[in-house]
């Protein structure tokens, strides 16, 4: 396992990431096959490094101040199945295969049960008002 993203990723594509000024970046994950949007976790280059050469997804706690892999405690495992970066470098999408639920909460999206409230767009309407 490497802990050194350039050793993973060609040098050109990892000076393209774009890191806040924690050093860390956003790391949506989905799930592969049905595409629902699981979570988001934070990332620095030693959890995306171990993320892509491990097979298991890895993120940094900000509050811990520590790595941690997820499902080690809960037995809530993501296997990697790819990973994309977005057209500004500053986002990451990690699809994977989710064992149990996603959510430290015990739902199975940490966005399950947390909906806002909103005036639902039509598509229709907005044709009438451009005539």
């Amino acid at each position: 396992m490497s802990e050194n993203l350039q050793d993973v990723l060609d040098p050109n594509l990892a000076e393209k990431l774009v890191f806040n000024e924690a050093g860390l970046i956003p790391a949506i994950v989905q799930q592969h096959d049905t595409l629902e949007v699981l979570m988001m976790g934070w990332m620095d280059d030693v959890a995306l490094a171990r993320t892509l050469t491990t097979g298991r997804v890895w993120f940094y706690s900000r509050s811990r101040r520590e790595y941690w892999r997820k499902g080690d405690t809960s037995g809530h495992v993501q296997y990697v199945k790819s990973a994309a970066i977005d057209c500004d470098s500053d986002v990451l999408l990690i699809k994977v295969h989710q064992v149990g639920v996603a959510c430290h909460t015990g739902t199975r999206t940490c966005f399950t049960g947390r909906e806002l409230p909103v005036v639902v767009g039509n598509e229709n309407e907005d044709a009438k008002e451009t005539k």
